[in-house]
């Protein structure tokens, strides 16, 4: 695994999410969960999830069990970012809390850097 500092972080709800994902699908068996941003969305990014071979170009990050990687070109937009996962009646699904944005969408999945 690859030394370097926190990108971003997730909480341990996701983590027990993302675990049974892994664990429930033949996909992400020899994969790693990427998180990222790409260009789009009603404020201009997006977050991205899904399963990916690593690159050269990746941080390996590890929280509660739970490995993952980010390209180093999205980690200035992620940086300090919390991937929660909710539950309940009000949200359901991978929620992302950035304090870098500076707007956000009305459905949380786009932001401005």
């Amino acid at each position: 695994m690859q030394a370097t500092e926190q990108v971003l972080d997730i909480t341990e709800r996701a983590a027990r999410q993302i675990a049974h994902i892994i664990e429930s699908s033949d996909e992400g068996l020899d994969k790693f969960l990427r998180i990222g941003v790409k260009g789009g969305g009603c404020s201009g990014l997006s977050y991205t999830l899904g399963f990916d071979e690593k690159t050269d170009k990746d941080i390996i990050q590890e929280k509660y069990g739970v490995q993952f990687i980010v390209d180093k070109r999205h980690a200035m937009y992620l940086q300090g970012t919390v991937l929660d996962f909710k539950d309940g009646l009000d949200a359901r699904g991978f929620i992302f809390e950035n304090p870098t944005a500076t707007s956000t969408c009305g459905c949380g999945s786009s932001f401005s850097a």
